[in-house]
């Protein structure tokens, strides 16, 4: 018996282990394609034996949504928690002006996404909720019901959730702890790579949840559901374009008064689409340290600035965050004037610079922006799992600008000092070197 017992556990050990060995988004798009073609098969069965039984293929889909909801604002919690505490003060780097930088370009992400949002309004098909809506009625609602949900009883905050309380109290605690001695900080680290690796755990199970979500939308609305995801699709990725080959290049120009499409597009080519493959800032470090060296950069500044980009320049998550959280409202029916808006798009920034370095990490933060107009967790969380079945692309294009503006914005920071300086750069002979 015992025997039997180690052997069915090397089994499963064996089976989990060549799963995961498969790529995340092979993985998705078979959960994608499985869940399409049962759904399909359906829609033909009406009220048979055969498919009531596929029905419950929905149950996979809801206990992810489930799961998302539940470890969501612990995660929030901890990694604010965590970059907090262990921000190190006093080193003599370029830091404070590429830091304004990353942070300028975060919020203008989310300003242009938030902009074309209502450009384009872009609604979602969402199963019902029984938890009840409660949209705020104009920006004084906003800021009255943001004020009074920030200073909710943090036990309460993380059980609710309430995200905003989660975030105020995870800023206070970050902060009161940057005192704290080396080991309490390393506990910390030791939590959030904790329940970093149990949402890493969660997302394993992404495709048999993309696969019941799917399913439920398809046999729901129809194959109608697929033109509802490439509008959204088409949303996300023409912003994202747009403030890559837009906004980012007009903030290069201030800085440097030069024509800043050869800089943007080096970047974008040597860093950019290795994070499209790789869709972790965290796995293009190297690439972007190697970048910053052929364009020969202060050190010093590169070894520290990158590092950090690949945590707070989230530039893409926060057109996520904003495009999702408003796609939400508007199938909800929540009307949301601009001024509201702009508080989202101060909140999508911020929340953006504590994305989890998994991939799709930044569709965790959804439902911190969703609390910001009543909308339910459970509505978020479905939301969020609507992101993971449009990942696979949205996701990838993510990566490449949050990952291609942590060289860009050190290399405008490096260049402007220098300049400042009265050092002469050949641009052209910098922009030569990168192979």
């Amino acid at each position: 018996s015992k025997a039997c017992n180690v052997k069915e556990r090397v089994f499963m050990k064996d089976l989990w282990k060549k799963y995961t060995q498969i790529g995340l988004v092979k993985r998705i798009i078979s959960g994608l394609i499985i869940g399409t073609i049962f759904a399909l098969i359906r829609q033909n069965l009406g009220e048979s034996a055969v498919g009531n039984a596929l029905d419950t293929l929905k149950l996979f889909g809801s206990m992810f949504t489930g799961a998302l909801k539940s470890i969501a604002p612990i995660l929030v919690f901890f990694l604010v928690m965590e970059s907090l505490c262990k921000h190190k003060e006093g080193q003599k780097t370029n830091m404070k002006h590429v830091i304004v930088l990353y942070l300028a370009a975060t919020f203008l992400a989310a300003l242009f996404s938030v902009i074309a949002s209502f450009l384009f309004p872009i609604k979602m098909t969402l199963p019902p909720t029984a938890e009840e809506i409660n949209p705020p009625k104009g920006l004084d609602e906003v800021l009255t019901t943001l004020l009074l949900n920030i200073v909710d009883n943090p036990v309460r905050a993380l059980s609710t959730p309430n995200y905003m309380g989660i975030l105020f109290w995870a800023v206070l605690i970050g902060l009161a702890l940057k005192k704290a001695s080396d080991p309490t900080k390393n506990m910390i680290s030791n939590f959030a790579d904790a329940i970093s690796s149990v949402v890493h755990t969660v997302i394993n199970f992404a495709p048999f949840g993309v696969m019941g979500l799917i399913y439920n939308s398809i046999t729901v609305s129809g194959t109608d559901i697929f033109k509802e995801y490439f509008a959204l699709i088409a949303l996300l990725l023409g912003t994202m374009f747009f403030v890559a080959l837009v906004v980012n290049p007009i903030m290069v120009w201030t800085q440097l008064k030069i024509n800043p499409y050869p800089l943007v597009l080096a970047c974008i080519k040597k860093s950019g689409l290795t994070a499209f493959f790789t869709r972790s800032s965290a796995a293009n470090i190297p690439v972007n340290m190697e970048l910053c060296r052929q364009l020969e950069l202060d050190e010093d500044t590169y070894s520290v600035s990158i590092p950090l980009g690949a945590t707070i320049n989230m530039g893409g998550a926060a057109i996520t965050i904003s495009i999702m959280t408003l796609a939400a409202a508007n199938t909800l029916g929540i009307e949301v004037d601009f001024a509201t808006a702009f508080v989202l798009s101060v909140l999508s920034a911020l929340g953006a610079c504590g994305a989890s370095g998994v991939a799709g990490g930044s569709l965790l933060l959804i439902p911190l922006a969703c609390s910001l107009f009543g909308i339910p967790a459970e509505t978020s969380a479905q939301v969020v799992g609507v992101g993971y079945i449009i990942g696979v692309i949205q996701d990838s294009a993510e990566t490449a600008i949050n990952s291609s503006t942590d060289v860009l914005f050190t290399a405008v920071a490096d260049f402007a000092k220098k300049a400042k300086d009265g050092e002469k750069i050949d641009y052209k002979r910098l922009l030569s070197n990168v192979k």
